[in-house]
């Protein structure tokens, strides 16, 4: 009598390919893979999974997988590197584009409960992001900062961990690069961070740079947590605005939105958050401009309320102010 399969086996992925972008599957066009059924649990749900390894190239490092197909099916995204399969960014970096919101559990109650469950969702699918349902201005964002072509030397090998003791004897024969490691933010990363697009270096990298690019370069004075909104629609109304604001941001609680100073005559807008590390995520997300309606308004950061001598400023009426305090 055969032996009663293990219940909690039912779960458990079995495949018979990789899902990777071209750049882990590497430029050898004779490619060869081991595979390892149940080799190691996954990096987000926690669930064994089957486990491939290879070598993209010569002189390249071996590459093996390190989350399961559901999760990757889940965020569209590579199982080595887990950068998106469509534009090879950080989710952090698409999710804010496409207004993205992260449902799934990042602690580990309920996250392989979450996971068996989206594999239903998952049938006859390839994934459950759909990006054809973001903005204009989120699309053109992510033309922008889209990577079409290979990055191969991001496959080359770890840096020699004796070169950096100054012990490593053996010279050009060592298969690891002599280099000294470097010690910033981009470091220090994660699997769950990556994955789930929260706290990447990687993507607030990618995505401060894209906003200074655009005029969006945070100022100096860090008590500015303001950003200016131009070309309003007329239509728009401060709840309409406030609206919009909470569905372009998915990631940031409408808590931390402090109030919206809507002047309706001139068609722009204040919206001025709680704190400056807020303000500076929505202008990554508004980079592009912010859409409201069937237009596109201009995206500036606020000034300073204080004079040039430290005194607050005059104001004469609301309007003004609010024109006079971002031009």
């Amino acid at each position: 009598m055969p032996p009663k399969a293990d219940i909690n086996k039912a779960g458990w992925e079995q495949s018979d390919f990789p899902i990777l972008c071209e750049t882990c599957l590497g430029d050898n066009a004779f490619v060869r893979m081991s595979k390892q059924e149940y080799g190691r649990s996954c990096g987000t749900c926690a669930r064994p999974f089957t486990v491939f390894r290879w070598n993209p190239g010569t002189g390249m490092r071996y590459k093996t997988t390190v989350i399961c197909q559901t999760c990757a099916k889940i965020k569209n995204v590579c199982q080595t590197c887990l950068l998106d399969l469509e534009y090879g960014l950080p989710t952090q970096v698409r999710d804010t584009a496409l207004a993205v919101e992260n449902d799934a559990p990042t602690s580990e109650i309920n996250r392989e409960y979450y996971a068996q469950n989206m594999e239903s969702r998952l049938e006859g699918s390839k994934s459950l992001l759909d990006s054809n349902r973001a903005s204009s201005a989120g699309k053109e964002m992510l033309k922008q900062l889209a990577r079409t072509d290979p990055y191969y030397k991001r496959n080359r090998a770890h840096l020699c961990s004796f070169y950096a003791k100054g012990e490593c004897n053996r010279g050009s024969d060592c298969p690891y690069r002599h280099e000294m490691p470097v010690n910033n933010e981009l470091s220090k990363q994660n699997i769950p961070d990556r994955y789930h697009g929260r706290n990447d270096p990687v993507a607030h990298k990618i995505m401060s740079t894209h906003a200074s690019t655009l005029g969006l370069a945070p100022p100096e004075d860090k008590s500015i947590t303001s950003l200016f909104l131009s070309s309003l629609p007329s239509m728009a109304t401060e709840d309409s605005i406030r609206t919009r604001v909470v569905q372009s941001l998915p990631s940031v609680p409408p808590s931390q939105i402090k109030s919206i100073v809507h002047v309706a005559k001139s068609r722009c807008a204040f919206v001025n958050f709680k704190d400056r590390e807020t303000a500076e995520t929505a202008a990554h997300a508004w980079a592009n401009g912010f859409e409201i309606g069937e237009e596109t308004a201009t995206v500036k950061w606020g000034r300073s309320k204080g004079g040039s001598n430290g005194k607050p400023k005059p104001v004469a009426s609301s309007s003004e102010f609010a024109v006079s305090y971002a031009l």
